[in-house]
């Protein structure tokens, strides 16, 4: 199958930042959003991108021409119609999921696929709702999706041979590199990764040590670019917590079991860099 025109769903960090790699790799490229407000702020977002990178010299005035006209939004689903490939990134909430891949399902045409940004959901799930469960996986970008060159490809039990094969090369074409993962919560990178985060939380939480120390400890004894904290409040608070009740609704495994400080800060909207407070205040 050959991929010519992309749709996202959802313009907000992860959703625009997907929507301006399609673009940048040469697709036409459809963004839906749920109003016009947030979509505005969304393609502004994407927009402030390609200035930037433009007047870095990363961008020829023509080539960010070019890539403005491959991108366009809407507030209506149907104009997703004619898409040969859906990238949902939308809230990760699995109610809000099942709601929309029917939808999807409905108005598309038959060949084409449903690829799921969801981090650590049950993608099998999302494709059960659908009459095309063989040409439903996950694609997970890493924030912020233009930069970071991982994506994982998640395989379903129906996922067929010929859907992971077209989506392999169009990670590719995006200039990303693709594993592959069995549909269990987590995936590869949060599996591994939400238990050291949690971890670190207890640990501030019990007074173990201070946030600055864990951090300095993890960049200069372990040699990561960033400690646990900053990184927390890179990927985002809500995303984590909802991530480690994902795995540990799965397992059961108490390394997964979210800590009352991770749950008390997302109930106060302290989700890190993007509400402007979370470990570190950036206000």
């Amino acid at each position: 199958m050959e991929i010519r025109k992309v749709g996202v769903i959802g313009c907000g960090l992860m959703g625009g930042g997907i929507a301006q790699t399609c673009a940048q790799a040469g697709y036409t490229t459809l963004v839906r959003e749920i109003n016009q407000e947030l979509l505005d702020k969304g393609l502004a977002r994407i927009d402030a991108a390609w200035q930037k990178m433009e007047s870095k010299g990363k961008l020829t005035a023509q080539q960010a021409a070019e890539t403005r006209e491959r991108l366009r939004g809407t507030i209506n689903l149907e104009d997703l119609a004619d898409c040969d490939v859906i990238i949902e990134a939308v809230i990760e909430n699995m109610e809000e999921k099942l709601r929309l891949y029917p939808m999807l399902d409905r108005l598309l045409k038959p060949e084409a696929l449903l690829l799921s940004n969801t981090s650590s959901l049950s993608v099998t799930q999302m494709g059960a709702v659908t009459r095309r469960p063989d040409k439903v996986a996950g694609l997970h970008f890493f924030n912020p999706a233009p930069v970071m060159q991982l994506v994982e490809i998640v395989r379903t039990i129906s996922t067929s041979d010929e859907t992971i094969e077209t989506v392999q090369q169009f990670a590719r074409s995006l200039g990303k590199t693709p594993v592959l993962a069995k549909d269990t919560a987590g995936f590869i990178v949060n599996f591994l990764l939400i238990p050291y985060l949690i971890s670190a939380v207890r640990m501030l939480e019990n007074g173990v040590a201070s946030r600055d120390d864990i951090d300095t400890a993890m960049k200069l004894g372990c040699g990561y670019p960033m400690g646990p904290f900053t990184l927390l409040d890179y990927v985002g608070l809500d995303t984590t917590l909802w991530a480690a009740e994902a795995i540990y609704d799965e397992y059961k495994d108490p390394l997964y079991a979210p800590p009352p400080l991770l749950r008390r800060m997302v109930q106060s909207g302290y989700y890190g860099k993007k509400s402007g407070k979370g470990f570190y205040d950036y206000q």
